[in-house]
């Protein structure tokens, strides 16, 4: 029997709902979602498995201009991604324009990788303006499939599904078949902690932050997390902590519920706040990271 196998890497500006549409088309939370930009910073791989086929879904950070070594490291993942897909899901939406950061869409254009190109927030718009933004990308990107979608509303993802699907070619699967990722547990809690911090925090905070599993034992009924939330000045430290220690127990508490819905068992987590100064600029911090 015939096997289907490969890589969709979803590539596109901030804030698009990159991370929205993984999580749809692989049927789990794998990325952390937030309203504020640059919430990916990993690649991320999210793993859909059928009869007779594999689709490895790859998310990853939006495009930017690098101010630090961490954006650097970011913009690394996306060249990556455009250089090994074997197909590229580009994301956009109804209220940007196709001009911004149009060089990696020239990267594209130079590749004979098949393009999938979403207009997402289909329904924040109007239908005059899809049609406009549908007929400048056509112009673009003439050899894409254009499918205007609404992640947030499940509407017309199946369409992106069915045109994968054919467009996908023909191999093994390269991860087990029960596989839903490739990466590890103690991954998933950093993010989960990291996504509460752009949840209840504010301004230059969530942007400042990198949060690091130290310690991860899973016993038969609980696992036991231990986590460090970087930050880079001893102020932002105070932030993190609120007074009396109030708002990183607010951070924990919502971080265990969503760790214990993930992991389906009971969690135990202690958080930790360090002052690591200029960590975004730091190889070596950012290797511990695993951004290097």
């Amino acid at each position: 029997m015939e096997h289907k196998a490969g890589f969709v890497n979803i590539l596109g500006n901030p804030n698009v709902g990159k991370s929205t549409i993984m999580n749809e088309l692989v049927g789990e939370k794998i990325s952390i979602i937030t309203s504020k930009a640059q919430t990916t910073r990993h690649r991320i791989m999210g793993i859909f498995n059928g009869e007779g086929f594999q689709i490895i879904y790859s998310d990853t950070p939006g495009i930017i201009r690098p101010n630090y070594k961490l954006h650097d490291a970011m913009m690394k993942f996306v060249g990556r991604a455009i250089a090994d897909a074997d197909i590229i899901l580009y994301v956009t939406e109804v209220g940007q324009e196709p001009e911004k950061n149009i060089e990696y869409v020239e990267k594209i254009k130079k590749t004979s990788i098949p393009v999938i190109l979403l207009i997402n927030k289909i329904d924040l718009g109007t239908q005059e303006k899809v049609e406009e933004l549908y007929s400048q990308w056509e112009e673009i990107l003439p050899g894409a499939k254009i499918i205007p979608v609404s992640a947030t509303e499940k509407f017309n993802l199946e369409p992106v599904f069915n045109k994968i699907l054919e467009l996908l070619p023909q191999s093994p699967p390269y991860f087990p078949k029960d596989a839903l990722t490739d990466k590890p547990e103690r991954f998933f809690a950093s993010e989960i902690v990291r996504e509460k911090i752009f949840v209840n925090y504010h301004k230059e905070i969530p942007y400042s932050v990198e949060v690091e599993t130290e310690e991860f034992k899973e016993d038969e009924d609980i696992i036991r997390i231990r986590a460090v939330i970087h930050v880079l000045r001893e102020t932002q430290k105070e932030i993190i902590i609120g007074n009396k220690g109030a708002d990183l127990k607010k951070t924990g508490t919502q971080a265990r519920v969503d760790l214990e819905k993930f992991f389906g068992k009971k969690v135990f987590l202690e958080l930790f706040v360090k002052v690591s100064k200029d960590w975004r600029d730091k190889d070596v911090k950012l290797k511990g990271f695993g951004y290097k």
